[in-house]
Formats: C-alpha cells, structure tokens, sequence
C-alpha cells in the first residue's frame, strides 16, 4: 500500500511538472528567428535574434568576441522559453550564426541613450583633420564613444557608407561623422581638360574637351570640342575622364555607392 502511495505520488507530480510546462508554453509568446542576425556590441540578446521579442528583448544570450559568434541552437531555445518566448526551430537549426552589424533595435537604443544626461554612445568620427573635397579613405574613420548628444540621429550605420566620399567642408580630428557633411568627390573641376571617350556597336572615339562645369563621379558634365566649338554632354568617371554615348546612360542609372566604388 505504501509503495503504491509513493508511485501515485511520483506520478501526480509528474503531472503537475507536465501541465506546468505545457501551461508555460501555451502562454509563452511564439517568436521567428531573423533571417541574418546581428549584433552591434558584442552582447547578443534575444532581440537580436528573434522577431517579436517585446519585453524579452534585452535578455543576454552570449558573446561575440570576433566578426561573428556561433550560439547552440537548443540551448538558445532553452534561454528564450525561460524568458516566456516560444521558438520552435521549425527547420531543426542546430546553429545560430550572429555577425558583426548594427540592428533597428540597437539603433533605437542609441537613440533612447541621447536622451540621458552625460550617456555616452559609440559614433562613427574622423581620425584625422580633412579638407574639403578630400576623399575619406578606411583609416580617416574610426567606431569610438561619445557623448550621446553629440551623435547624429541618423548617422552612419557602417563606416563603408562613408568611405570615398569626401566632406563638404573642413573636417577636424575626433569630430563626429554626419552623412549630411559629405557628398561625392569633385572628379573634374570648371575648365579642365577632359578625354571623353564614346563607345556604341563597337565604334570607340575619344576627344579631348574641356569641362563646363565641375562633376563628381556619375555626375553628367557638358564637354566643350575646342577644335569644333560644339558641347558633348558627357558622366564624369574619374579625374580627367568622362565617358559619352551609350555608356553613359547606364552609368547615370548606377547606384552612386556603386560608382564610388568603382572609381578607386
């Protein structure tokens, strides 16, 4: 009789363990893993993991030393339904892989954080003093931390968003880099000779001009013939260069960042 009071005992509380998690799980909030997470600092959350993460977003998860972290999927799994999030791992994932990057939710941290007095935030600012027009090269910018106030709302996310283009004014060293600075380098300046080249069904000419106007890279700029007097409407494609004809054209319809790029 005793021992039939201790197995019914075992049992009820297995039950209960049972119905308590199953009630847990019935309550918990169902999640979706995002297609490429990202994280900005180094602390990898459940936000950054998972779509819907609401109140559960700040839970850290692990971190990430290097470019990218790899995380244990079941064990990512275990975290989140502590945290009251249910994420079934429909495709049987056994690894999470979370690189380097910045997210909306960091983002909007960033930008909860300007709103404390003396909170410091990390902001993309020039190594060095730069002149205007002078193209940013890779080492003219470097991540490091400033006072909230002083970072732009919408400032570079990537410092690969910057590089090639060049302020429009001078620039010190330490100041805060702000897209709303920078534009296109000026390639070919007011009255300098350009070699225009035309390329159309295998026809290939090039005149050497001289330009009506200054252009960045991608920019059109009218080419004067001072052999014929005539205007050759031409895109800028590197100093001293334009390019005319059908070439042309596809280039103006070129992402600027890809023309930058491409320029160097």
């Amino acid at each position: 009789m005793k021992r039939l009071l201790q197995t019914a005992t075992v049992l009820l509380g297995a039950a209960a363990l049972a119905a308590s998690a199953y009630a847990s799980s019935a309550h918990a909030a169902s999640v979706v893993l995002r297609a490429a997470p990202v994280d900005a600092d180094g602390r990898i959350t459940l936000g950054e993991l998972f779509e819907g993460a609401g109140s559960a977003a700040h839970v850290v998860v692990g971190q990430r030393a290097g470019s990218s972290a790899v995380l244990d999927a079941g064990q990512v799994q275990v975290i989140a339904r502590r945290a009251g999030l249910e994420w079934n791992n429909p495709t049987g994932l056994r690894r999470i892989v979370v690189r380097e990057g910045t997210t909306a939710a960091s983002t909007a941290n960033t930008q909860s954080a300007a709103a404390r007095p003396g909170a410091m935030v990390e902001a993309l600012t020039f190594t060095r003093s730069l002149a205007a027009n002078e193209p940013v090269q890779p080492e003219d910018v470097a991540w490091t931390q400033v006072q909230a106030h002083l970072a732009p709302a919408n400032g570079p996310q990537d410092a690969a968003d910057v590089i090639g283009l060049s302020p429009r004014r001078a620039m010190r060293a330490g100041q805060v880099v702000n897209t709303r600075d920078l534009t296109s380098p000026v390639v070919i300046a007011r009255n300098d000779m350009v070699e225009v080249q035309y390329q159309d069904s295998g026809i290939e000419l090039t005149i050497t001009g001289r330009a009506q106007r200054q252009a960045a890279v991608g920019d059109a700029v009218t080419i004067l013939n001072t052999q014929s007097n005539r205007t050759i409407e031409a895109v800028a494609v590197s100093p001293g260069r334009a390019i005319a004809g059908p070439a042309a054209q596809a280039m103006r319809s070129t992402p600027a960042r890809s023309l930058q790029f491409a320029a160097r």
